[in-house]
């Protein structure tokens, strides 16, 4: 009988595997300090934590991290945005993540808000492909903006465009000077690696 059910939960294993399910993970602390994880909260103490990463299945095509960089570089290369930097922001926004959402409800691989995802026409943010190009327009954008001042184009992809202008340099926001310098960190490395 014991066997039965072994065999029943490995099959139920391989298919899940082999179907790629996507899950997400919850997590509680019971009165003696114990963490409990799960992806089927059993109780209403369990409070959500974060998605899985990995594929990313959409009606039309799959998707995973290896066939981000591809899409990075056609759209960079279409806007003429620089790929590196443009993958440097998507690992800084969401570390390649497509079902990411933010507590200000940003979403997806370059983190798009909705009025940002509107105006640059992007109908399904968690699509890697319509979210990456959306990003990198909104980073041309930018760019442009600043008179291709990267520092400049990257504390506005963080912090907004107003807050760079009023200030007339990166915002004196902390967590806006960390995303400078970690996007200026990721693309040092990609440059660096690239050559």
């Amino acid at each position: 009988m014991k066997l039965s059910g072994i065999f029943i939960a490995a099959s139920i294993a391989v298919l899940f595997s082999a179907a790629a399910v996507r899950a997400d993970f919850y997590s509680f602390t019971d009165r003696a300090g114990v963490i409990h994880f799960t992806n089927v909260p059993v109780s209403a103490n369990y409070r959500w934590m974060m998605r899985e990463k990995g594929t990313v299945y959409h009606p039309d095509k799959t998707y995973s991290r290896g066939n981000y960089d591809e899409i990075i570089n056609r759209s960079a290369l279409k806007h003429g945005v620089d790929p590196l930097l443009a993958k440097a922001i998507v690992k800084a926004e969401s570390d390649f993540d497509a079902n990411a959402v933010s507590t200000a409800g940003a979403k997806g691989l370059m983190q798009l808000m909705p009025d940002t995802a509107k105006l640059y026409r992007v109908s399904d943010v968690f699509n890697p492909e319509e979210n990456i190009d959306g990003g990198i327009r909104y980073l041309k954008y930018l760019l442009k903006l600043f008179s291709y001042d990267v520092k400049l184009a990257v504390a506005a992809y963080n912090a907004g465009e107003n807050a760079v202008l009023r200030y007339g340099s990166v915002p004196p926001y902390a967590e806006t000077r960390n995303y400078v310098k970690r996007v200026s960190r990721y693309h040092k490395q990609y440059k660096a690696s690239a050559e």
